[in-house]
């Protein structure tokens, strides 16, 4: 987690955060990160503010905190994303151009390259950011991309197995495949079922392995 540049220090706290180097509830001193970060107070203060507008950190007192995983949270958040996305999908439909939509297709890591689970959740978001991209609504891109930096941890433990990676790109492969046919309908039907079979994982996940996660040091709550 140490970074020699004071720039640096969003970034790095920010990936020690979402891969788990610091556990979800874990308390942070900004005197502890100005070491272990290699930075001074102003950046490691600047990036925990910026974390807090993310849902990543949290004040406590007059020390910080590594926002807990919420289940609740992840279940409002994922309801708003399909919503977000059906809506997202139908405009790219209608403003993407062919050539744009061959990009996305070539963007996407072919069965058999590359798979761990900080590959597939990075080409996972950038899927479905690229999409929002397409949307040509810049509004849109913002918040897909905070839901998907809200759901980034429990996205992360629920995609440790390789039958789960390959469902998901396969659900991937098959929503652009509707776009690309122009089928509107059909990719609004496919990105809300593909939404819907994410928060399932999701919740199902954090609810059988809670016990487990509390054991390893991890703050899980029901807000």
């Amino acid at each position: 987690m140490v970074t020699s540049s004071e720039s640096g220090a969003y970034e790095a706290l920010r990936t020690a955060i979402l891969e788990f180097d610091v556990m979800p509830g874990e308390r942070l001193s900004e005197r502890g990160l100005e070491q272990a970060l290699g930075a001074s107070r102003t950046p490691i203060r600047a990036a925990l503010i910026r974390l807090e507008a993310e849902g990543l950190t949290g004040r406590e007192g007059r020390g910080w905190r590594v926002a807990p995983i919420d289940v609740t949270e992840v279940r409002a958040v994922m309801e708003y994303r399909e919503l977000l996305e059906v809506g997202v999908v139908r405009l790219v439909v209608e403003r993407a151009s062919d050539a744009e939509l061959r990009a996305l297709e070539e963007s996407l890591i072919a069965p058999g390259e590359l798979d761990d689970q900080a590959t597939s959740l990075r080409e996972g978001s950038g899927f479905h950011q690229s999409l929002a991209q397409l949307s040509g609504n810049p509004f849109l891109l913002d918040a897909v991309t905070s839901t998907l930096t809200r759901l980034a941890r429990p996205r992360w433990l629920v995609v440790r197995t390789a039958v789960s990676r390959a469902q998901v790109r396969d659900g991937h492969r098959e929503i652009l495949g509707a776009v690309q046919a122009r089928d509107a309908d059909r990719a609004a039907t496919l990105i809300a079922a593909h939404t819907q079979a994410t928060r399932v994982r999701l919740v199902d996940y954090l609810a059988e392995e809670r016990s487990r996660l509390r054991g390893r040091g991890f703050a899980i709550v029901e807000s």
